[in-house]
C-alpha cells in the first residue's frame, strides 16, 4: 500500500507539472490564467490590428495612419488614448512626423534607417523609448504615452505625450498652517516628485519606480537620500513592495495596510501626508517617502510614536511657542485616552478621591440619570462618534454646520431629559476636543480605539484597570517596529542626542545631529554658538 500511495503521489505530481508546462496554462499572479504577451510583428497593420482587438475596439483607442503616396513602404501608426495625453503635444508630434515622411520620400531612405532617424535625432517631443513586446507597448498607452510603429520594423517608439485634465497644485486641504508654504501634492506622480524636487536639488536624492498592480499597474515611486537614508530601510521597503500581489491599487491606503508592521496594532507604523515640505523634511531626516500615482497622500516610513506629534509648523515659528504646542499635543493624547475612564473609575469606585464638593455636585447631576457611568459614557461617545462620521459623509456646505448644531442640541437635550448628566457632556465634549489636536489623524484613531478598551477596564476594576490597560498598551508599544527602527525611539532604546526634538523643539542652532535610528549620515549642520548681539566697542 505504502509504495501505491508513493506512485499515486508521483504521477498527480507529474500530471500537475505537464499541465503548468502547456501554453494557456500557466498561473497569472492575477490568480487567473495569464496570457502571453506576443513581441511586435514587422507587419505595421498586424500590430495595429492585434491592438484594436485586444481592446475590442475600445471607443477612447486612437489609431492613425500616415504614409506618402511616392513612398509606400515608409508608413507608420500611431496609437494613443483619448484623455491621457497632451493634445498640444500630440499635434505637434503630428505635424513634424507628416514633415519627415515628406523627406523620406525624397531620399532614399529605407524603412530601418527612417525608424532610427525618428528614434535618434528627428522627434522633439518629451522622452522616448524603444518597444518590443505588446504588454510594454499597452502598459504605455495608458500612462499616457504616444506609440509609433513603422512598417518593416519589430520595435516601436514610446513618445512621452502624458497630459489631459489634471487637478493643479492646491493649499492641503486636511494639513493646514498658518506660517509655511501653502502648496499640497496633487493626484499626478510626475508632478509630486518635482515638488519634492524643487525643495532638494541635490544629485543624492534617488527616485526608484515601480509598476504595482496586476489590472491596474500603478506607478509607485520610492524617493530617498543616497547618503542620508540607512541601506537597510530601502531594502526592506524595496522588499516589502516587490512581494506584493494585487489586482490593483487605487490610492496610497492600500500600500500602507499591505507593508506596514504590526497589521492589528491602533498605533500606526507609516505617515501619510498632503505637504511636500514635510516629505522634503523626512528625506532630510532619512526617512523614506514613497509616492502612488492617483493620491495625494505620500507614505513616510520609518515612522515612530513621537513624530506622530510634530508639525510642519513646528519648525516654521520660534522654538518656544512650537515647544509650548507640542507639549499640549502630548497633554491632548493622554486626555483623550484617558479621561473618560478617569471619571467612569473616580464616579464609581474612587469617590473618596474627589473634593467634598465636587462629589455633592456631581452627586446631586447623577440623581435622576437611569443608566450607569459607563453605559451613560458610552451612549455620549458613539453618539459623537455618529455625529463626526455625518459631518464627514455630508455635503462641505452643510456638514460643519450638522456636526456642531446636532452636537450642541443633543448634549442640551440629553441633560434636559435626564439620560446623562452635565458633567459626562463636558467631559466627552472636552475629550473629543482634545482629539483634534493631534496632528496625525491615525494616531488620533488610535487614542480613540483605546479609549473604549480603557472605559470597559474603569467600569469593572477601576484605576487597576486603567492602570493594567496602559502597561499592556506600554509593553505594546516598547515591542512595534517600523521598518525595522525602533517604535518609541529615541526614548527606548534611550538615544540622549536625539531628545532635542521630541517633547520639545531646541533651536535650529542647537540641532546639528540627525536621528541616529534613522540616518547613516549623523551631521545635519557644523556645531554653531548661539548667535549674539555685536560687542559696542568693536561696533
Amino acid at each position: 500500500m505504502g509504495i501505491f500511495r508513493k506512485w499515486l503521489t508521483h504521477r498527480r505530481i507529474h500530471q500537475q507539472q505537464q499541465q503548468q508546462q502547456q501554453p494557456g496554462n500557466d498561473p497569472s499572479p492575477a490568480g487567473g490564467q495569464a496570457q502571453q504577451m506576443p513581441l511586435l510583428s514587422m507587419d505595421l497593420d498586424a500590430n495595429v490590428e492585434w491592438i484594436r482587438t485586444r481592446l475590442e475596439a475600445s471607443p477612447d483607442l486612437i489609431l492613425r495612419h500616415l504614409s506618402h503616396p511616392q513612398r509606400p513602404d515608409l508608413r507608420l501608426a500611431l496609437a494613443y488614448i483619448d484623455g491621457l495625453v497632451d493634445t498640444v503635444a500630440l499635434q505637434h508630434m503630428i505635424a513634424e512626423l507628416f514633415q519627415l515622411i515628406e523627406l523620406g520620400a525624397g531620399s532614399p531612405m529605407n524603412a530601418a534607417g527612417f525608424y532610427q532617424s525618428l528614434l535618434n535625432r528627428k522627434l522633439t517631443v518629451g522622452s522616448l523609448r524603444e518597444i518590443e513586446d505588446m504588454e510594454s507597448l499597452l502598459i504605455c498607452m495608458f500612462n499616457g504615452a504616444t506609440i509609433v510603429m513603422v512598417q518593416g520594423n519589430r520595435l516601436a517608439i514610446s513618445a512621452d505625450t502624458i497630459g489631459g485634465e489634471m487637478r493643479g497644485v492646491e493649499e492641503p486641504s486636511t494639513q493646514t498652517v498658518i506660517r509655511g508654504p501653502k502648496e499640497g501634492f496633487t493626484e499626478n506622480l510626475r508632478t509630486n516628485t518635482a515638488l519634492i524636487r524643487r525643495k532638494i536639488k541635490s544629485p543624492d536624492l534617488r527616485i526608484d519606480t515601480k509598476l504595482i498592480g496586476k489590472q491596474t499597474h500603478t506607478n509607485v515611486a520610492i524617493l530617498y537620500l543616497k547618503d542620508v537614508v540607512k541601506n537597510q530601510y530601502v531594502e526592506e521597503v524595496h522588499k516589502r513592495l516587490d512581494a506584493i500581489q494585487i489586482d490593483g491599487i487605487l490610492e496610497s491606503g492600500y500600500i500602507e495596510e499591505l507593508i506596514q508592521d504590526s497589521t492589528f496594532s491602533p498605533f500606526p507604523t507609516i505617515q501619510n501626508t498632503e505637504r511636500p515640505d514635510t516629505a522634503a523634511a523626512a528625506l532630510l531626516e532619512g526617512q523614506i517617502v514613497i509616492i502612488v500615482d492617483g493620491t495625494p497622500f505620500v507614505l513616510i516610513a520609518p515612522f515612530t510614536f513621537f513624530k506622530f506629534f510634530q508639525s510642519s509648523e513646528d519648525y516654521y515659528q520660534r522654538y518656544d511657542i512650537a515647544s509650548f504646542l507640542r507639549i499640549i499635543r502630548f497633554v491632548s493624547f493622554i486626555v483623550a485616552m484617558l479621561l473618560p475612564s478617569l471619571y467612569i473609575a473616580t464616579t464609581t469606585f474612587h469617590q473618596e478621591m474627589l473634593p467634598a464638593t465636587l462629589l455633592i455636585s456631581l452627586a446631586a447631576q447623577r440623581e435622576g440619570v437611569p443608566f450607569p457611568a459607563l453605559l451613560e459614557a458610552m451612549l455620549m461617545e458613539i453618539t459623537f462618534e455618529v455625529l463626526r462620521e455625518a459631518g464627514v459623509r455630508m455635503p462641505r456646505v452643510i456638514g460643519s454646520a450638522i456636526s456642531i448644531v446636532g452636537a450642541l442640541v443633543l448634549g442640551q437635550a440629553a441633560v434636559q431629559a435626564g439620560l446623562v448628566s452635565a458633567a459626562m457632556v463636558i467631559v466627552v465634549s472636552f475629550t473629543a476636543i482634545a482629539s483634534f489636536v493631534i496632528p496625525s489623524v491615525n494616531m488620533s484613531a488610535a487614542a480613540r480605539l483605546i479609549r473604549f478598551t480603557l472605559m470597559l477596564l474603569a467600569a469593572t476594576l477601576g484605576l487597576f484597570g486603567i492602570m493594567s490597560g496602559l502597561m499592556v498598551v506600554l509593553i505594546h508599544l516598547a515591542g512595534l517596529r517600523s521598518f525595522g527602527a525602533p517604535y518609541l525611539a529615541p526614548i527606548s532604546p534611550l538615544i540622549p542626542g536625539n531628545l532635542k526634538d521630541i517633547f520639545i523643539r531646541v533651536p535650529w542652532w542647537a540641532m546639528v545631529k540627525r536621528p541616529l535610528f534613522l540616518s547613516q549620515n549623523q551631521n545635519r549642520q557644523p556645531r554653531m554658538h548661539k548667535p549674539s548681539p555685536p560687542d559696542d566697542n568693536n561696533s
